[in-house]
């Protein structure tokens, strides 16, 4: 008896000690997936338009009134200080009552707004419900290419123009440069071939990845400018990762957090917007190409670019600084109640802005406006636009206005995008699909209704087949399917698709397929003998290498599906991944110790008796 409890002593208190953790972990992911229970509703928050001075508003009587007439049944309606916020009884009719109320109140701006109906304890803890995929939650796909050829020649002439300019700034007489086919070519004279190579320095100060190519006509050093393979492959990467956070600004931007943009071949890049309900909107702001630039006027040698206001000027092919050196843009009115843009610099355009304007006091200064678009042929083709020409008053800072805007919505949008970033590559949406939300739910009905009479049918055979082990293996897999809930709603960046549903489903085979073989070792473990709290020791020790290794190939599997796949593909791996380690905690670790503690009297009685 005395030794039967000195090996009891210490296995009892590692026991507590894990059994205190693991029921610990069960707890916060089941608290975490409690939000799941409260789903969000969409709300239609009504205010006046930003342009519209009298900001006068309907009444939340006659908004109501005016839905109900119009087939939409409201559910409530609170008058919030200057907005009207509306809910209506069916919320896949939002879409539909806000244009309905754009159009009898035109003065009026409608934005459609998700709500949490969860506790306010949950929400205290930042806990919120899974993210829905756009199959899931309606919303709109983007394709978009980028057109990384149109950004080589531009990056190319940009060049050309920078290296005219520098050789007039450094008065390299003998030194000339002419555009080519692939690129552009500087020319100098025998004695300019130090002029010429001080020239070629600066300008690849400015400019990575260019291939400078040397060769003698003559009296003549040529050198050729272009782009080799590895630069052109370099740059191209170079365009698309930075449309890519340019993009994701611009999203954030519109206040759509659960948005997935991500790159798709070598220059196309997908963008999906769930809970988008208004996809003009989006693709005004996302497929919007301008950039901003501001430079001095040159009358001699200058670029002849044409004036809003109509006309043409001539400026310095150089700028002062460009939009990428912008921190912040917001919108606001002169002392004339004219709408303008307020410009924050960080300090490399706040250094430039202030040595410029301290030596050209009282001269103007020019805002060049420029964006891609198609023509009628389908080209893409730039069009650039001075929209403002100021003089400078005083000595300016990393902070100072641009005035003269044509409307507020325009001021507004040119803000937005600045605070965003400018594309250096032109982008064209070459695919667009709007999935309506009556769509997505749908979609979730018949893949909660799948994920159900799977997980009813697995249950029934576990119970029926293993009879208390079975049940174990029943308890197991719920806490499974809760913590793989809880878990996906707890890590940022994932978003269930009807896909991820069915990574849903093949958690609980998986989850299965882990018990199945664990009792089964243990059943061989009874028929040689063993009492059953020993054969559960063994069949859970012999079984966890197996189940290890089986986990650890697929998870492979998810990994590479993940890191390659997009879309659907990710939606789904992502699910597979999570439910593979929430299935080996649940399935090994969890289920071994509630057999353990079902069957510790039965070990207690065979240790006693096997001692006696």
């Amino acid at each position: 008896m005395l030794s039967f409890k000195k090996q009891k002593k210490p296995f009892m208190a590692k026991f507590k000690l894990s059994y205190v953790a693991m029921l610990v972990v069960l707890v916060l992911l089941a608290i975490s997936a409690l939000p799941n229970l409260y789903p969000n509703k969409s709300w239609l928050h009504i205010s006046a338009a930003p342009e519209v001075k009298t900001q006068a508003l309907p009444s939340t009587e006659n908004i109501v009134r005016f839905l109900n007439s119009q087939g939409f049944e409201v559910s409530q309606g609170v008058e919030n200080q200057a907005t009207i916020n509306v809910l209506l009884n069916t919320p896949t009719q939002s879409a539909q009552a806000q244009a309905a109320i754009k159009s009898n109140y035109p003065n009026t701006q409608v934005k459609i707004a998700e709500h949490a109906t969860s506790p306010v304890w949950l929400q205290e803890f930042g806990l919120s419900p899974i993210k829905l995929g756009l199959d899931l939650n309606g919303g709109v796909l983007f394709v978009l290419d980028v057109d990384l050829d149109k950004a080589i020649d531009e990056q190319l002439l940009s060049a050309y123009q920078q290296t005219k300019a520098i050789i007039v700034k450094q008065k390299a007489y003998g030194v000339k440069a002419k555009q080519t086919n692939q690129g552009f070519e500087i020319s100098a004279l025998e004695n300019a071939a130090e002029k010429l190579t001080s020239v070629i320095s600066d300008l690849k100060s400015r400019f990575e990845n260019l291939t400078i190519t040397t060769s003698t006509h003559g009296n003549l050093q040529v050198v050729k400018v272009s782009y080799s393979e590895q630069g052109r492959s370099a740059f191209d990467k170079q365009v698309v990762s930075q449309t890519l956070t340019t993009l994701r600004s611009r999203i954030e931007e519109l206040g759509i957090t659960e948005a997935v943009t991500q790159r798709q071949g070598k220059q196309r890049i997908r963008i999906e917007l769930p809970g988008v309900q208004d996809p003009a909107e989006a693709k005004r702001i996302i497929g919007a190409t301008a950039s901003l630039g501001f430079y001095q006027l040159k009358e001699i040698g200058g670029q002849t670019f044409n004036l809003q206001s109509g006309g043409t000027i001539k400026l310095d092919p150089v700028p002062i600084f460009t939009g990428e050196h912008i921190n912040n843009a917001n919108i606001g009115r002169d002392d004339w109640g004219k709408p303008l843009v307020q410009l924050s610099l960080d300090s490399q355009g706040g250094d430039a802005m202030s040595a410029f304007s301290k030596a050209n006091i009282g001269k103007p200064m020019a805002t060049l406006y420029s964006e891609y678009s198609q023509n009628a042929k389908g080209e893409v083709v730039k069009k650039s636009e001075v929209i403002n020409v100021a003089n400078i008053a005083q000595h300016l800072s990393s902070c100072f206005s641009i005035t003269n805007m044509q409307s507020q919505q325009a001021a507004a949008d040119l803000a937005l995008l600045l605070r965003a970033g400018s594309l250096t590559a032109p982008v064209t949406i070459v695919h667009e699909q709007t999935i309506g939300p009556s769509l997505g739910q749908d979609n979730i009905n018949n893949g909660l209704a799948a994920l159900m009479l799977g997980m009813g049918l697995t249950l029934a055979f576990m119970a029926l087949w293993y009879r208390r082990l079975g049940l174990i293996a029943n308890v197991a897999l719920v806490l499974n399917l809760t913590s793989l809930v809880g878990l996906m709603s707890l890590l940022p960046g994932v978003v269930l698709t009807l896909p991820g549903i069915a990574g849903l489903v093949l958690t609980i085979g998986m989850a299965v397929d882990t018990n199945v073989i664990i009792f089964e070792r243990i059943k061989e473990e009874r028929r040689k003998g063993c009492p059953p709290y020993q054969a559960i020791q063994e069949g859970y020790k012999q079984a966890a290498n197996t189940i290890l290794d089986a986990n650890i190939t697929t998870m492979i599997t998810a990994i590479i599906l993940y890191g390659i796949g997009y879309g659907p593909v990710k939606g789904f791996a992502i699910t597979l991944a999570l439910g593979l380690i929430t299935s080996v905690f649940t399935g090994v670790y969890v289920s071994k110790y509630l057999s353990q503690s079902l069957y510790l009297k039965l070990g207690k009685k065979a240790g006693v008796n096997a001692h006696a």
